[in-house]
């Protein structure tokens, strides 16, 4: 198994300036499921499963979504009860969103038990979850080559100490700006980077900064991408998601320790796959995507960006 995806699998009910959505099909692993998927169907890879919990609403159609994009779901598990359950919206630049409601239903004591047959990925991802789910994750696995973690703030203000205790466990750490600055009581985001990666005790840093890009830091150097400058901004929902799937699919090409070089172009590939996203409502554009528009704007990303 190439990569092991665990995280929330939700409904999201949504409105932005271009439109409404109800129970559209979300979740940190869903977004980052169908973004792997792509990858690994692209790159010829050797699969990608998700771990998560489902209630009893759960539509068949939306596991063959799953099944069709080759996402191995035997670990998602269903629960009596209904799907975790969130709603929101988006104004402006749509940079954040302002939640009206979240229901956890079986979210709230969900137990990741990951299967045994992928107990051995080459690369773990461990999307937004409580710290307390996601070290229980990753004492359940041993991974062949790279660990990622993604966190928000909500952890950081309810389980500072348990999210700090995790993101010493793993190789890579993912946060956005805001959540940088928050968790190293920091503005200045270079410093606060620092502060974060010295808690984390080394290895490396992704800081996910939105219509600015994104920021790592590598033991061998900075790095520093633009985003991708998209027209049609239609739903911000599970951008950063389907981000670190895409990384995470793209890590698993080598083998050993992760240099400067491929880091920084596996953050192409993330930055790209995520200017997709946010096109469509929900997982549409990234479960539809095609292999010939991602190369087009991936030469068009590199022509911008002089990266080859």
């Amino acid at each position: 198994m190439d990569v092991l995806i665990v995280g929330s699998l939700a409904y999201d009910s949504l409105e932005t300036p271009l439109g409404s959505r109800e129970d559209e099909l979300g979740g940190s692993a869903s977004y980052g499921g169908f973004s792997a998927a792509f990858h690994n169907r692209k790159n010829g890879g050797n699969g990608v499963a998700l771990v998560g919990v489902i209630g009893q609403d759960f539509k068949a159609e939306h596991l063959e979504w799953y099944r069709k994009s080759g996402l191995e779901i035997s670990g998602i598990e269903e629960n009596e009860g209904k799907t975790f359950r969130w709603k929101g919206s988006y104004h402006g630049n749509m940079a954040d969103a302002v939640t009206h409601e979240t229901h956890l239903n079986v979210f709230e004591n969900f137990q990741p038990k990951v299967p045994e047959s992928q107990t051995s990925p080459k690369v773990l991802m461990c999307a937004n979850l409580p710290p307390s789910l996601q070290s229980s994750v990753i004492a359940q696995t041993e991974v062949e080559r790279v660990s990622i973690l993604d966190s928000m703030n909500l952890w950081i203000e309810i389980a500072n100490q348990e999210l700090r205790d995790v993101i010493t466990k793993v190789d890579i750490l993912i946060l956005n700006d805001a959540e940088v600055k928050m968790l190293a009581s920091d503005e200045n985001l270079i410093r606060a980077a620092e502060s974060v990666l010295e808690m984390k005790q080394g290895g490396i840093l992704v800081v996910k900064r939105g219509e600015h890009g994104v920021l790592a830091l590598h033991p061998e150097g900075i790095i520093s991408m633009p985003s991708f400058p998209t027209r049609q901004l239609t739903d911000p929902t599970g951008c950063g998601d389907s981000f670190a799937g895409a990384m995470a699919q793209y890590l698993t090409q080598e083998t050993g320790e992760i240099s400067r070089r491929e880091l920084a172009e596996s953050l192409v590939h993330a930055t790209v796959t995520a200017s997709f996203t946010i096109e469509n409502f929900g997982t549409e554009r990234i479960r539809n995507l095609s292999s010939e528009e991602y190369e087009k704007r991936l030469s068009e990303y590199r022509r911008i960006t002089n990266t080859s």
